[in-house]
């Protein structure tokens, strides 16, 4: 199969290049190796949310193709959908250099890249070129770190998007943009929620109306997120994603990377992204999906976050120390589990287990 031969020859040299340029260089390949489509997924994986239908229930999360160049790849590798960004108003440099670490004992990374990229305009070039197919294309929208209001960023990336984006993820949760997280708070929270909303609800007029997603911090405390949801009920959201990285490090993390400042991806985060997840579908009542992300690497870990409450799931870091092949692999295990726990369809698996998650009882 020419995607495990890709994987197989490229993943050892990417590994020994620094975290960023292996990146960098994953992108050039899927640009530039044409890839076949994926198979047809089996109709049972098949996931209804936010009005969209989506084949499977696995997404590409934000961070990978910051910038939009790799969306039909991204498709060819079997996913449900994909999320491009976190894209800015302004093209930013972002952080220092070094910014991505490895922690490949755990399977995990550290980043605080800080919204790096080519900023709106260029990347809705490339969106408005056709270069997105006909899957599933979310674009995560951030503020840039100088800006003298970042809800006017986020309305302004709602209004740049609103032709070419299927949904929008607000991204108000990243650690490495400094006070971006104060965005969660009900004040602020409410009035950004109502700008976006509004800017959304006056595009639709002309392009149809688009979702909008928040993608929430897992470090909040739960008086934190019974506010944040009652807000986000409140101003009719239409999903949350739960979660971004998290600042805290598990003792048994490998040194020295793990002392690096920024935000902690990969299997480390499932425990507690998994518990967000859950206390969060318990506080929504149905009112609307939630996509849940953090540590996601395989079938099993992919039908947790299902029965914890999520209607679909994203993965990034598993598929650095998976490779190009994990969303087939996930899709066939997950088959395999419907039947084995005598779920008809995946959908039928939706939060019935948000109840043990949320109590806390990790495993």
């Amino acid at each position: 199969m020419l995607l495990d031969v890709l994987d197989g020859l490229a993943r050892p040299l990417l590994f020994r290049l620094d975290p960023e340029r292996a990146h960098e260089a994953a992108i050039w390949l899927l640009k530039n190796f044409p890839l076949p489509q994926a198979p047809r997924d089996d109709p049972r994986l098949a996931i209804s949310a936010f009005g969209l239908e989506f084949p499977n229930p696995l997404g590409l999360g934000a961070g990978f193709d910051k910038d939009g160049e790799a969306v039909i790849p991204i498709q060819r590798l079997g996913f449900g959908f994909a999320e491009i960004g976190t894209v800015t108003p302004s093209p930013q440099p972002g952080n220092p250099r070094p910014r991505l670490f490895r922690l490949a004992r755990d399977e995990a990374i550290i980043n605080r890249l800080g919204f790096c990229g080519d900023g709106f305009a260029a990347v809705r070039k490339r969106l408005a070129l056709g270069s997105r197919a006909t899957g599933i294309v979310g674009v995560n929208i951030g503020g840039n770190k100088d800006s003298s209001s970042r809800a006017a960023d986020y309305v302004r990336g709602i209004e740049t998007f609103a032709d070419c984006a299927d949904y929008f993820t607000i991204n108000i949760s990243s650690p490495n943009t400094p006070g971006l997280r104060d965005l969660q708070k009900p004040g602020a929270l409410d009035d950004l929620l109502a700008r976006v909303l509004g800017a959304r609800d006056r595009q639709a007029q002309k392009f149809g109306r688009k979702p909008v997603l928040l993608k929430i911090a897992p470090d909040l405390s739960l008086a934190e997120l019974d506010a944040l949801v009652t807000c986000a009920r409140a101003r009719k959201i239409d999903g949350i994603i739960v979660s971004n990285t998290t600042i805290t490090r598990p003792r048994d993390l490998s040194v020295p990377a793990a002392s690096e400042p920024g935000g902690l991806s990969g299997k480390p985060l499932f425990g507690l992204s998994t518990q967000m997840l859950a206390a969060t579908y318990i506080r929504v009542e149905n009112q609307f999906p939630l996509i849940g992300t953090g540590g996601v690497s395989s079938a099993k870990t992919a039908l947790a976050k299902i029965e914890a409450g999520a209607s679909l799931v994203q993965l990034l870091t598993a598929l650095i120390f998976k490779g190009l092949g994990i969303a087939e692999e996930i899709k066939r295990g997950l088959t395999l589990l419907l039947s084995e726990k005598s779920y008809p369809r995946l959908a039928d698996a939706i939060g019935m287990r948000a109840a043990y998650w949320a109590s806390g009882k990790l495993s």
